[in-house]
């Protein structure tokens, strides 16, 4: 619906009825073909506010937010560009026409929506989340020479480049995996400065707890370095 290309906005989501119907409102349905819930094995009514608030739905119990995703892709397979963004309220629907605009610019294959470089409102991000992204967004520049300010959840990916990916992380590592993979084959990501406010209701799976904290940023960095010692691995195999 985006000029030529059709597009769809994917929101993977557990527990989120408080929020979710609001951002699915404020979507531009002129810009989005298809708005696709991951429904992650929610215990409240998060699938029904969604199909109420014009929402496809597919359920996925298996837990990740990686897995939510996986799955709610499976449902456009006709989509051309695949946008992502959470289910809590921070990020801002309205945005979206600045990830598009970019990414449809010549030669881009992933916008990354930047709450570092755009408007967070006060107390959005925890001092640990900024510095977890400060930290990780470093290795990645260290190791791959890719530069990133944000690990943020709102971004668009062409579908060609998404499938070149072969996205797999069911968990945290969703977002720090997509970057990797395309550090390491030369892609050509861009960041557009976003809007991002505090989670408009319920309580984060992430920021939200000590235990969220520690298994998100476990999981990230441990990505990271696994990644890394892969490529390495590789390449003194290739040179035996």
């Amino acid at each position: 619906m985006y000029q030529e290309h059709t597009v769809a906005v994917i929101i993977p989501a557990l527990n989120e009825a408080a929020a979710i119907g609001d951002v699915i409102a404020r979507i531009d349905r002129k810009l989005a073909d298809w708005v696709v819930v991951g429904d992650n094995g929610s215990t409240d009514d998060t699938a029904a506010v969604a199909r109420a608030a014009g929402a496809l739905v597919v359920r996925e119990d298996r837990r990740g937010y990686g897995s939510a995703c996986l799955k709610a892709i499976t449902l456009v397979p006709k989509a051309d560009i695949l946008v992502f963004l959470d289910a809590d309220g921070g990020d801002d629907p309205s945005d979206l026409p600045l990830l598009l605009a970019a990414l449809l610019a010549r030669g881009t294959d992933i916008v990354i929506g930047s709450r570092l470089a755009g408007r967070a409102e006060p107390g959005s991000l925890t001092c640990v989340q900024r510095f977890g992204n400060t930290l990780t967004c470093g290795l990645v520049r260290l190791f791959w020479g890719a530069r990133f300010t944000d690990l943020g959840p709102f971004r668009a990916i062409r579908r060609p480049v998404y499938e070149t990916l072969q996205m797999a992380d069911p968990d945290y590592g969703w977002t720090i995996e997509m970057q990797v993979k395309a550090a390491q084959r030369g892609l050509k990501v861009v960041e557009v400065p976003v809007s991002y406010r505090k989670r408009q209701a319920g309580q984060s799976k992430v920021s939200g707890t000590i235990i969220g904290s520690w298994r998100a940023g476990s999981r990230i960095l441990g990505y990271v370095f696994a990644a890394k010692a892969n490529e390495l691995m590789t390449r003194r195999s290739g040179g035996s």
